[in-house]
């Protein structure tokens, strides 16, 4: 009797947990049905009532359409240029910097890790104003001002101020990923760097040759956090290059976009006073933004196995 109600106890476990499971899944992944859905749907099935999910007549035209008015392709590849190359000087310069903290010991490192980790809890809008004057009269050490007797050099909307953080480790979620490598630095025997001494290596070539090689785990979770956060970034794009072509300003600005051209793509001139049905609009909206996340899920398709390995093994957790 008592295994009876055993397995009828785990039964109802396994049922609640499914259906929990379940459930939790439909709520995150509902909105990228719709859109997929909407992406296939024709224009006449937009005042169709019996028309929910499943479209009745599937055509491409939205997705021809929002290529169109995003300019997707040359879109694309600007932004995957630009992520890759953040990406990985993020990913090199906070190494650099979490190994720093794990092996070095020197007056006030303590003090400087305290304040790494204070940029997590920081929020970005309290430093935009001093981060956009510093851009606006770029200057390192008084040099451009002592050469050439100006105040400094306007690096706004251009890629400089992003490259330049990415570099020095001040970039997007830098200090997490700082913390994420001097933990696994921390946690790695100090025999291999004492036997690389001993062959004649110092800390630079210990770093290059023994211990980022070893590193493989944090390096992949912080060049996949940092790639989707810098491909998905406004604050910083909209402050730094505003007038630049990358994905995530052309989402903010598609509806606006979409409002102007779609009449002209669809035949009518710019002056014939015509305007877009706002509901199909709304369906070219949604395209777009379906087609701006599709390579982060087409990244994902690719990489989750690697990436919950990495996490695992690089002990993010919470």
């Amino acid at each position: 009797m008592q295994r009876v109600r055993n397995k009828t106890s785990d039964l109802l476990y396994s049922i609640f947990r499914y259906a929990l499971v379940i459930g939790i899944s439909f709520i995150i992944l509902y909105p990228l049905f719709l859109k997929i859905s909407v992406a296939f749907k024709d224009k006449q099935d937009i005042y169709n009532p019996t028309i929910y999910m499943i479209p009745q007549h599937f055509t491409l035209d939205n997705i021809k359409l929002a290529a169109q008015v995003m300019n997707y392709f040359p879109l694309l590849a600007n932004t995957l240029l630009f992520v890759t190359i953040t990406t990985l000087l993020t990913a090199i310069s906070c190494a650099l910097a979490g190994y720093g903290f794990a092996r070095f010991s020197f007056p006030g490192s303590n003090v400087l890790f305290v304040l790494v980790i204070l940029t997590i809890l920081v929020p970005t809008s309290t430093l935009m104003v001093p981060m956009y004057l510093h851009f606006r009269n770029f200057d390192i050490l008084g040099m451009v001002h002592l050469f050439t007797g100006r105040e400094g050099i306007n690096l706004l909307n251009t890629y400089w101020p992003s490259m330049i953080t990415a570099a020095t480790a001040g970039g997007l979620k830098a200090g997490l990923f700082i913390y994420i490598f001097r933990q696994f630095f921390k946690g790695m025997p100090k025999e291999i760097e004492e036997a690389a001494l001993i062959d004649g290596a110092g800390g630079f070539r210990t770093f290059a040759r023994i211990m980022l090689p070893n590193a493989i785990s944090p390096l992949i979770t912080v060049i996949l956090f940092s790639f989707v956060w810098q491909y998905n970034d406004t604050f910083y794009s909209a402050l730094f290059m505003s007038e630049s072509p990358l994905i995530s300003l052309k989402v903010a600005s598609l509806p606006a976009q979409a409002n102007q051209l779609i009449p002209q793509l669809m035949g009518f001139g710019s002056n014939s006073g015509m305007k877009a049905d706002p509901n199909y609009v709304a369906m070219i909206v949604d395209t777009g933004i379906l087609l701006a996340i599709a390579p982060l899920i087409i990244l994902y398709l690719f990489v989750q196995r690697y990436f919950v390995e990495s996490i695992e093994r690089s002990g993010v957790v919470g």
